[in-house]
């Protein structure tokens, strides 16, 4: 099965087309640009460098967060678009298994992500001697100093874009879908007309927002 499969939770996006689990192409790129927007200029630079034709996509796979707000919707639409365009299902990974993709051998991790305001976004993730990787703990918020206790309490070891001692430095991988399969046939495919990714909290121009107008933000 050809998957297309991206992930843009952090500054950096990262796109990626596979073969069942075989890892056809692959591209990283930076998100934070004012001036371009690049994470679909490198869907096609993947497909070209495998020489794929986008009608060939049996599947797309997006990671849904949680993460940067802006790249997280960049992403979204794009996968959105091409399973829409090609008439392929869509399926929703969490960003911190993607983070996984480095090679970090069998074990238990805690992936983690910086959420701002001194806290982590964190995910507790087994993964197999044939790589698959489970999730035991969906992500959640804690304090960052919190981290070390909370990894020691698991007995993980932290993934992390955020240097920490003793911990593993990777940000998500897209190829990282190749060991997920369980994961994927478990939550199956995404309703295109209602899924939008977790961005874990309210974006905080929306918090601004509410704050100053003492009431929600209008949504439609």
């Amino acid at each position: 099965m050809i998957t297309l499969a991206l992930d843009a939770s952090t500054y950096t996006g990262d796109v990626a087309l596979l073969d069942d689990t075989r890892v056809l192409a692959e591209e990283s790129l930076a998100m934070r640009d004012a001036m371009h927007e690049r994470l679909m200029p490198a869907v096609a630079t993947v497909l070209g460098r495998a020489g794929v034709d986008v009608r060939q996509i049996e599947r797309v796979v997006c990671g849904a967060g949680p993460g940067s707000f802006t790249s997280l919707r960049i992403a979204g639409s794009i996968a959105k678009g091409i399973a829409a365009g090609v008439g392929v299902p869509l399926y929703a990974v969490p960003s911190m298994a993607l983070l996984l993709g480095a090679s970090v051998g069998a074990g238990r991790y805690l992936t983690a992500l910086d959420a701002l305001r001194g806290e982590l976004y964190v995910a507790l993730y087994q993964v197999g001697d044939d790589a698959e990787i489970v999730e035991l703990e969906p992500a959640g918020i804690v304090a960052t100093d919190e981290l070390a206790t909370l990894a020691s309490r698991f007995g993980a070891r932290v993934v992390s874009p955020v240097p920490f001692e003793d911990g593993v430095l990777a940000s998500p991988r897209a190829a990282a879908v190749a060991h997920l399969g369980e994961l994927l046939a478990a939550r199956g495919p995404v309703d295109l007309a209602a899924w939008e990714p977790s961005y874990g909290r309210l974006a905080e121009a929306q918090v601004k927002w509410e704050s100053a107008h003492g009431r929600p933000l209008p949504v439609g």
